[in-house]
């Protein structure tokens, strides 16, 4: 599943290869990834340009002309860019097509993506956007942020960590690594960190994902960047999808465990 870095990856990559292209012609194969009115989103969308690629959390935001056009990639959503002759495949479900005869496809094997096309001066008006929660690497994460937020809430840690109105763009593979780096065990009840851990999980947010950023993200399961990207922070990471191999820091055998559904690694010894 793409994350904050991964989504960073992406946007970057894509303002090197698609700005200032005029969309000649949508092709919309599977509607129900779009959130706006249908006939206006299509209509609307046409003759416009994009002038800028933007990011909050793990949503990307193509600014146009005259809209933003939201994009939430989920669980595996890709872009591709392609020349407009060749063949449509299967998942591509939206396809932005240029002057350049050039082509903008939106691939979606779950078919779980989103994307909104809102007037600029509507954007915080989104209740996904507005509900966003200071990124991992803004100097407004700390430690005093994080406490009033933790407080009264006994869910475990790891929990607390993937709730997007707190912590926004932090998501499963970056919320292992941070409390492996923090030695926070992710079973923890939220309202039990002390101002020393909350500390250390601020510090590990802003080196996990910067590092991570650094590296193009993470390679993993059936996320790529698509366009050309390969994350390599997948070679870093400490305790995600480690599990029977051991610690790098103390030798321990990484474990395996489910905390609100979410598959959960992490080191017994470095996070008691």
């Amino acid at each position: 599943m793409p994350e904050l870095p991964e989504v960073q990856t992406v946007r970057a990559t894509l303002k090197d290869r698609i700005l200032n292209k005029k969309i000649k012609k949508i092709e919309i194969i599977y509607p129900k990834m779009i959130e706006s009115d249908l006939l206006e989103f299509q209509n609307n969308i046409l003759n416009q340009s994009f002038i800028d690629i933007k990011r909050i959390g793990k949503w990307l935001i193509f600014e146009l002309n005259d809209y933003y056009l939201l994009s939430h990639l989920r669980m595996e959503g890709k872009y591709f860019i392609k020349e407009h002759k060749m063949p449509i495949i299967k998942h591509e479900h939206i396809i932005f097509t240029f002057e350049d005869d050039s082509d903008l496809r939106y691939h979606d094997v779950r078919k779980f993506g989103k994307m909104n096309l809102i007037n600029k001066e509507d954007l915080y008006e989104v209740e996904a956007i507005k509900k966003q929660g200071i990124e991992p690497v803004d100097d407004k994460l700390t430690k005093e942020y994080l406490l009033d937020h933790f407080k009264g809430k006994t869910a475990p840690i790891k929990t607390i960590l993937l709730d997007q109105t707190i912590i926004s763009g932090l998501g499963n593979i970056y919320a292992d690594e941070v409390l492996f780096h923090a030695g926070i065990h992710p079973l923890r009840k939220t309202n039990t960190i002390t101002k020393k851990e909350a500390s250390k999980i601020v510090e590990a947010c802003k080196f996990v994902i910067s590092k991570a950023i650094e590296a193009g993200g993470t390679t993993i399961r059936s996320y790529t960047s698509s366009l050309g990207v390969t994350g390599l922070f997948q070679i870093s990471l400490m305790v995600h999808q480690q599990k029977d191999k051991p610690c790098q820091k103390c030798n321990t055998i990484i474990q395996k465990i489910k905390v609100g559904g979410r598959g959960t690694y992490y080191c017994e010894k470095c996070q008691k």
